[in-house]
């Protein structure tokens, strides 16, 4: 026997908890990895140099080093690995992209004296790709379940329809609280799986104001998408609910499964701006500096809930699935970046710093003026001013077109409370192949690291953690090279 139960939209409230919080505006405000072969290949250390279609992502005063017409193509290869323990048992889900990633025009003007440089040009700078898989008893006292059924919830939790919930009522008939008699030790399982992007469509300038000092300005117009989706059960592996859950009810007698799959999805768009300048001293050493205004995003995000519930009884709950269709918008923090490279005969070596103020995200349109002001007061609890160090070295191989390059990448945790091990740390690799006199192959690699953990629901008492590795392969195709 199937029981069916059609939602009206406000049930949904029961498990919004889940969506539009400051995980949304961490995931638009982290900056992305990639750029260009050459550049990954350095560490991204590439604010104190220039001259191709890459200087609009990073400095854009660095187009004014460049010399003559060019055009970059990127593609990427992103593999994402987790070994994720859940209750002691560990799984070691992957998955892999292959994506477009760049296509830049450089137009130099031509000029009496000085320099007028123009770009034009799309760039795919980040990746949403992530997976995790877990599977374990919880033999503590907390579940799904319960938690969806307490105080929680305003609306009428769905685990009431469910057959897992039930109401109290006073001798008056008058509703006292929602309960359950589920009181964890459930098996529980299930997977998380992301996929998506955020791209940009660059417009960008350089002049040179003064001899060797340039500046620059970039405009971007975003657009991107992200797909969550979460399968997520739990079961009684060891028959502790062999009664009614619901008193009085023989359909609801001896509990077997709950499932819950929930998925955001985002049609993203918006905004940016950015503002360089670099000094170049004899083409020895060189000097870099830009600020990144932040980006304002419009998320219309589709938000669908389902779920259902078995017994031994022979009875299954399910709910037609509901949609929530929310607008809001996000911005994210200033970002400020310095660098310096020195070149001295074949050896080029650069570091530069970029810092970021977590603090300064914000909910900025949307939802209703209170919900907007607790998140903004929740950014301002649990993030921090973050720095991010870049350091990178190319080497010119005498008497053959060969340059190779390795580099670095440490990226602090955004979040206020986290240890060293959530940050992300990167070793890049790469190497370029000259085609003729105008015409540059490059292949960039980065291989990173970092712990992090995910909650099902509430805090510390279902907890994924998660020790994640990525490694992105990326080749570059430029001519117009000097």
């Amino acid at each position: 026997m199937k029981s069916i139960i059609t939602l009206t939209t406000a049930i949904i409230f029961s498990i919004t908890g889940f969506a539009q919080n400051y995980s949304d505006a961490i995931l638009l405000s982290e900056p992305g990895l990639y750029s260009s072969a050459q550049a990954l290949g350095m560490g991204n250390s590439y604010t104190a140099l220039g001259g191709d279609y890459s200087s609009a992502v990073f400095n854009p005063a660095g187009l004014g080093l460049a010399k003559k017409m060019g055009l970059s193509i990127g593609f990427n290869i992103n593999s994402f690995n987790n070994s994720a323990t859940f209750f002691n048992n560990t799984s070691n889900p992957s998955q892999s992209t292959f994506n477009f990633t760049q296509l830049g025009f450089v137009f130099p003007v031509p000029t009496v004296q000085g320099s007028l440089v123009f770009a034009l040009g799309y760039n795919r700078n980040k990746e949403f790709n992530s997976l995790a898989e877990f599977d374990g008893f919880n033999n503590g006292n907390t579940s799904m379940i319960k938690y969806l059924t307490g105080d929680y919830n305003a609306e009428i939790p769905i685990t009431n329809h469910l057959g897992l919930a039930y109401e109290i009522q006073d001798s008056m008939k008058n509703y006292i609280k929602d309960t359950t008699l589920v009181n964890g030790l459930l098996n529980q399982s299930g997977d998380r799986k992301a996929k998506g992007r955020i791209s940009n469509w660059s417009f960008a300038a350089s002049m040179e104001v003064a001899k060797d000092l340039f500046v620059g300005a970039t405009l971007d117009i975003l657009s991107g998408n992200y797909k969550r989706d979460r399968n997520y059960y739990e079961d009684d592996t060891q028959n502790n609910y062999t009664g009614n859950l619901v008193p009085g009810d023989p359909t609801t007698n001896d509990f077997q499964t709950f499932y819950l799959n929930d998925i955001i999805d985002w049609d993203l768009s918006g905004w940016d701006f950015k503002l360089g300048v670099l000094y170049n001293w004899r083409d020895f050493f060189k000097f870099g500096a830009d600020i990144k205004f932040p980006s304002h995003y419009t998320i219309k995000e589709s938000y669908y809930v389902s779920a259902t519930s078995d017994f031994g009884s022979g009875t299954s709950f399910m709910i037609d699935p509901v949609v929530d269709d929310v607008e809001y918008k996000i911005q994210t923090p200033y970002e400020y970046s310095m660098g310096a490279s020195i070149k001295e005969r074949m050896v080029t070596i650069s570091a530069g710093i970029r810092m970021i103020d977590y603090t300064q995200m914000e909910f900025t349109d949307g939802f209703d003026n209170q919900y907007r002001i607790e998140k903004n007061a929740e950014i301002d609890d649990l993030f921090r001013l973050a720095p991010n160090y870049n350091i990178g070295a190319e080497v010119e191989l005498p008497k053959i077109p060969v340059t190779v390059r390795i580099g670095g990448l440490y990226i602090k945790s955004p979040y206020a409370d986290d240890p060293i091990e959530f940050d992300k740390k990167y070793i890049t690799a790469g190497f370029g192949v000259m085609l003729g006199e105008n015409m540059r192959i490059d292949l960039g690699f980065a291989h990173g690291w970092w712990k992090d953990v995910i909650d099902n629901y509430d805090s510390q008492v279902s907890r994924i953690q998660q020790d994640i590795s990525v490694n992105n392969l990326m080749l570059n195709v430029t001519t117009g090279i000097d």
